[in-house]
């Protein structure tokens, strides 16, 4: 095996070796809430024609899913070694800076496509879904794993204690999250807010992600691949400079 394949091997290993932690607990986390959203909400709201609300919520969960998920994966792992200082064996390797990169970026898309596809399993129990456009699906859900992964690894190169990384979760991606869409439509929100939840990139993955279900979105699946394709460039530009100049890694 070269560096790349190496880390990346490690990199899947790492939550896969715990998976009871870190794919079952999400995926029984994710089903209690289509359980409690569904029971109260189910009779009482619809958001699109012929679709029930339990059925429009399956899609938001097993998103939410993958996108968490592959942000812990990167950012995790990283916080994790630089605290116990087993960063040093991975940065000794000769690994580019674009492979150590794509290894924590395709880990993180492998461990949210396990937890979201669990997920879905879990839910087919409960649910029928349609599957209109599959390639949207997979699409978003990648690009969305992508996205979170990247942003993983900067909060994981930013955090240097584990209550940084959790302040870093709990401020900025816990809110993206929940306030994109995926309990409720935007057009069921007052026209400021509908303003400001365009202003979320996680709302568009969530949306173009329904889309590939329903066949029907709040915004064009155009639209929002355009903007979760630009995040992906920019994020990913902004990381691989860190990785590059080697901020709080090798300085």
């Amino acid at each position: 095996m070269d560096g790349f394949s190496t880390l990346l091997y490690k990199e899947v290993l790492r939550f896969w070796k715990v998976g009871f932690q870190t794919v079952a607990a999400p995926v029984l986390t994710s089903l209690l809430y289509l359980l409690i959203f569904s029971h109260v909400l189910e009779k009482h709201v619809q958001v699109y024609d012929g679709v029930t609300y339990t059925s429009f919520l399956v899609p938001g969960l097993v998103m939410m899913s993958v996108l968490q998920n592959a942000f812990a994966n990167s950012s995790s792992s990283l916080i994790q070694s630089k605290v116990t200082g087993n960063i040093i064996f991975v940065l000794l390797p000769p690994i580019s800076y674009r492979q150590f990169f794509a290894a924590y970026v395709l880990a993180s898309i492998a461990r949210g496509f396990v937890v979201g596809f669990g997920m879905l399993l879990v839910t087919l129990w409960f649910v029928d879904l349609s599957w209109q456009a599959p390639h949207w699906i997979v699409v978003f859900a990648v690009l969305g794993g992508a996205i979170m992964g990247a942003l993983g690894v900067i909060a994981g190169i930013w955090a240097e204690k584990f209550d940084q990384l959790a302040a870093f979760q709990n401020f900025i991606i816990m809110p993206l999250t929940f306030l994109s869409g995926v309990f409720y439509s935007i057009h069921s929100l007052p026209p400021f807010w509908q303003q400001v939840s365009h202003f979320n990139p996680i709302f568009y993955m969530i949306d173009g992600f329904r889309y590939g279900f329903f066949g029907v979105s709040d915004v064009s699946p155009l639209t929002s691949l355009i903007v979760v394709v630009a995040c992906f460039f920019v994020l990913t530009a902004f990381t691989l400079w860190l990785l590059r100049i080697g901020y709080k890694l090798r300085t």
